[in-house]
């Protein structure tokens, strides 16, 4: 009787186990469950795009026994990354000792181009059940980084300089080095600086933005037109275009010289001379209000007529008469006197070397006072010399 007492529930929890009102493998599956867990502290995070989260996750074993931990990851979004490691290894299982925990590195990648959001995914762990976790992106993203200017269009002469001041914006969560392009036709220069050095690429910290001049130099004698300048700043996975616009009316050039080309005169001492110059326009552009200058040796004086020119076209000259009047004072000698034509856009100048003489009537005198002394000499022997 003891016998069957003791024989009877194990034959009726036979029958159940047949029946599968009791599975075994559900109950292996409980307690493999319980003996492996994940844990992390910071489950739900907000980052902006581009930022890589590193989760510091421990593999916590429960049981009285090795095991083994079988690692994936599900509902990450696509085009996010994520590494596992441990060690310093790339790891895809895990094995663990009783009573005891392995840490984990597992490592994120939100990806610049995202939609502004909450996103869920999970850490498992084979027959551990799995960890959720939740990032929210707290702005909107893109591949291209921020580059602006708030003047991207200027115009002038082609012998001018062009300066743009632009703006560029790192908007990933990691410093950039970005480098820094201009696609300029042939003889254009360009000159990028930053904090006021000149640089060919810059860096830029997190969510930061970083000032970059551009310089554009056309060749001086470039036509009349709009010219379109890309500028590109680039970085690892990012890059960003800027297009400047050029409108250049045309090149100024002046010159100043004489109808003969020759720069030289001479002058009397106290006299004056009429020297004819020509003010050329060499450019393609009219000049405007062409004044005319002069730097001479103290004492003199130099007037020009005209003494200002109202336009000059493309081409053409202006004829101009500068009278020089030389210092009274003035001994023999080379002098020289500066001449310059100037407008608000354009300088030229000429060197004029003007030879003094000295008057006639200075000779004359000179001789007179030789002769008087010669004669005074003559009397005085004539007079005391028999004596």
């Amino acid at each position: 009787m003891l016998t069957r007492a003791i024989t009877l529930p194990k034959v009726i929890v036979l029958l159940l186990v047949l029946c599968g009102v009791i599975p075994i493998p559900c109950v292996q599956r409980v307690t493999v469950a319980q003996s492996l867990s994940l844990y992390t502290p910071y489950t739900k995070i907000s980052v902006p795009p581009g930022e890589s989260i590193d989760y510091s996750v421990d593999v916590i074993n429960n049981s009285g026994g090795i095991r083994n931990a079988d690692l994936s990851v599900s509902g990450l979004p696509e085009g996010w990354l994520y590494e596992l490691t441990s060690g310093g290894w790339s790891i895809e299982e895990l094995s663990v000792l009783p009573r005891e925990k392995k840490n984990i590195s597992f490592k994120v990648r939100v990806p610049y181009k995202v939609e502004k959001g909450t996103y869920q995914f999970r850490l498992a762990a084979r027959g551990a059940g799995s960890l959720p976790l939740t990032v929210v992106v707290s702005e909107q993203g893109s591949f291209k980084s921020e580059f602006n200017t708030d003047q991207a269009n200027m115009e002038g002469a082609a012998n001018s300089n062009f300066t743009f001041n632009a703006t560029l914006r790192n908007p990933s969560g990691e410093e950039q080095v970005y480098g820094l392009r201009a696609q300029v036709p042939q003889g254009w220069n360009a000159i990028f600086r930053a904090n006021g050095k000149q640089v060919s690429s810059v860096k830029v910290d997190p969510h930061q933005t970083q000032n970059v001049t551009i310089e554009l130099d056309p060749p001086d004698q470039l036509g009349a037109g709009k010219y379109k300048i890309p500028v590109v700043a680039s970085a690892s996975g990012m890059s960003s275009n800027l297009e400047l616009e050029v409108v250049i009316t045309g090149s100024y050039s002046l010159e100043l010289t004489t109808p003969t080309g020759r720069l030289s005169t001479s002058i009397t001492a106290g006299g004056d001379e009429k020297v004819e110059l020509l003010v050329r326009n060499t450019g393609s552009v009219p000049l405007k209000n062409v004044e005319m200058n002069s730097s001479a040796p103290v004492d003199w004086t130099v007037v020009f007529q005209p003494a200002k020119i109202d336009v000059i076209a493309p081409g053409q000259h202006a004829q101009v008469v500068a009278t020089i009047e030389a210092s009274g004072k003035a001994v023999a000698g080379d002098y020289v006197a500066n001449l310059e034509a100037r407008t608000a856009e354009k300088t030229a100048s000429a060197s004029l070397r003007v030879s003094v003489r000295t008057p006639l009537l200075w000779g004359w005198l000179g001789i007179l006072i030789i002769l008087g002394a010669l004669g005074g000499v003559y009397y005085l022997f004539r007079k005391y010399g028999r004596r």
